[in-house]
């Protein structure tokens, strides 16, 4: 076993150190001196006592791999209840001591994590730089004249400086994605309602996400298993199972009118993380980001500053003086807006969502810069509000819509700062994310964080093949966006791809309650090529699935337009005798398009 003082904190790296002999009370003793060494004031607001927490890693026991995370040490961002810590939210004056741990906090203890304290933050979670907050400011881990990021600034210094193996963030518009970026990590912000919230201090609770900081997509996933699942006792927890992860073959980027960078090296090393993508065999989308920054404006109108003050508002009114000047404003800006207002952004977003919704048909996931550039300590001093916006670019629609993100490090600018790429999917891709991301990773990056510690090999194929389960073509209601789609994510079913049939089928309009498309095989030459989706679902899901399907509809082989055979919906020829024929559509979506516009016509 190599001396500790050498050991990479990965979580992979702890845990062959622990079979090899290594016990969790030299762990501790370790972090203590890595953040000696790092002489940095600003990344912890509380620590758990060495001795304490050398009494925790001592009722450990034996070294037990049953248990994902044990020994562990993970840091906690100060929003984020640990029982026999304050909560200070940044704010002294805010300061309480919570009964009991918040439930991510209470998971990461039931794999055998070691908390080791309460990291610094923007106060209530509220900016995207890491400098707004009364204690000092934690230094960024790769440059000190450049800002660390935010709000879980104290995290992501801490896992970059190797302190610790992993840590918990927040995000509600960045704040998992751009301290990542800023300081050569990974920031996973999982699907909102994925991981529950209970135990962290509201910024825009509608949209808050608890995230994951670490030096490789595999610990942040490891540690995003161990905290994931529904938690009944918080309404805004979501009862779902994330498919595995899927094929992917196209890459949506910004297209030349969507590129916003404040710097040109920035700007490059995207274009050479793009280049990466393509080289590797991925089909590159350019895509017109218009509507998905028009949802991210909404971010600070009338509905969700509302929401921030309606989580600590009437503590900022009765204690003004205690919130930093920056924070306050921005808080106190709800009593310029209306109840009316509110609903019109909330309005506007419905309206927004829908129109983006045509992209992820277009694509299986979007990758974009993580922040158009850095932003300096003293440009920040200088205009604490601009630069803070502009690093919000790329993330700030991303909760609003419901997806889910993953910042992964991609390379270097020409000046040696570290560039970094967030991917972007829809809810529910987590897995496809962390599966695209720890390939790209690989290939565009050689050391973990600030440190010198070599990223560990990984398997650098980001195409991922479906797992054992059965692919399945659908034609109608369970199209993605449609009524029916969630039985499909309700059987832990994953969109593979857009698929047509081939030109041998008849489309037949099947009534009956709820208006459905039935397919029917008919001789050569009279038939029409139908357009649907190929889902991927696992064995069980298949089994649960199938067994919702009623006659006239069945599951049989249906050949494609490019030679394949995959199993989809077809329809018995009796049962659609005298149903009306809507195969001039094509598919489904556009015969209800063309219903919507009166413009449908059927025979028969």
């Amino acid at each position: 076993m190599p001396d500790i003082s050498d050991l990479p904190f990965t979580i992979d790296a702890l845990r062959s150190a622990y079979g090899a002999g290594l016990s969790p009370a030299e762990v501790v003793d370790e972090v203590h001196r890595r953040l000696a060494t790092a002489d940095d004031p600003g990344i912890f607001i509380a620590l758990v006592p060495p001795v304490e927490l050398k009494s925790q890693a001592k009722a450990l026991g034996e070294h037990d791999t049953a248990r994902s995370l044990w020994g562990i040490p993970i840091a906690v961002k100060d929003n984020i209840d640990v029982a026999g810590l304050t909560t200070t939210a940044g704010c002294p004056a805010y300061a309480y001591w919570p009964d009991a741990d918040a439930e991510v906090v209470a998971k990461l203890r039931a794999a055998g994590a070691l908390i080791v304290g309460k990291t610094n933050l923007d106060q209530f979670a509220t900016g995207l730089v890491g400098t707004r907050t009364p204690y000092p400011a934690p230094r960024n881990a790769i440059d000190p004249a450049v800002v660390p990021g935010g709000s879980s600034s104290g995290s992501a210094v801490v896992v970059s400086r190797g302190i610790v193996a992993a840590a918990l963030g927040t995000d509600t518009a960045g704040s998992g994605r751009v301290p990542a970026a800023l300081n050569n990590i990974v920031g996973l912000k999982p699907t909102p309602g994925l991981v529950s919230t209970r135990g962290v201090v509201p910024a825009c609770r509608s949209l808050d996400c608890v995230s994951v900081f670490a030096h490789t997509v595999d610990d942040a996933w490891s540690v995003h298993e161990a905290i994931a699942g529904y938690d009944a006792a918080d309404p805004f927890s979501i009862d779902r199972v994330v498919g595995p992860a899927r094929h992917v073959r196209r890459i949506g980027v910004p297209d030349p009118a969507s590129r916003v960078f404040s710097d040109a090296g920035y700007e490059a090393a995207f274009d050479d993380a793009v280049a990466a993508i393509e080289a590797l065999g991925a089909e590159i989308v350019p895509l017109d980001l218009s509507d998905f920054f028009a949802v991210a404006d909404l971010l600070y109108g009338d509905a969700w500053i509302a929401e921030r003050y309606a989580a600590v508002g009437p503590f900022v009114d009765e204690r003004p003086d205690e919130v930093l000047e920056v924070t306050r404003s921005i808080i106190l800006a709800a009593g310029r807006h209306s109840a009316a207002g509110a609903f019109n952004a909330m309005h506007r977003l419905r309206e927004l969502a829908r129109q983006t919704e045509g992209t992820w048909r277009e694509i299986d996931l979007l990758c974009v810069p993580s922040i158009p550039g850095p932003v300096r300590v003293d440009e920040i001093a200088a205009d604490p509000i601009a630069p803070n916006m502009r690093l919000g670019t790329y993330t700030n629609f991303v909760n609003l819509l419901g997806l889910s993100a993953l910042a992964v490090p991609a390379g270097r600018c020409a000046d040696g700062f570290p560039a970094g790429v967030t991917l972007i999917g829809e809810g529910g891709e987590d897995a496809t994310l962390a599966a695209f991301g720890r390939g790209l990773h690989a290939r565009t990056t050689r050391t973990l964080g600030a440190t010198s510690w070599p990223l560990p090999e990984v398997d650098q194929e980001l195409r991922t093949e479906p797992s054992e389960g059965v692919d399945l073509l659908v034609l109608g209601a369970h199209l993605r966006g449609l009524p029916l789609n969630g039985d499909l994510l309700a059987c832990a079913a994953s969109f593979v791809e857009d698929a047509a049939t081939a030109a041998d089928y008849r489309l037949h309009l099947i009534d009956g309650g709820v208006p459905r498309p039935g397919l029917v095989r008919c001789a050569a030459g009279t038939g029409v090529a139908v357009v649907g989706e190929i889902w991927h679902l696992p064995p069980d899901g298949f089994g649960r699935f199938i067994k919702k399907i009623t006659p006239p509809l069945s599951i049989g082989w249906v050949a494609l337009d490019d030679g394949r055979q995959v199993l989809g919906f077809l329809a018995e020829a009796e049962g659609v005798r005298d149903a009306p024929d809507i195969s001039r559509h094509g598919g489904w979506r556009a015969y209800l398009s063309a219903t919507a516009k009166g413009e449908a016509k059927a025979t028969g």
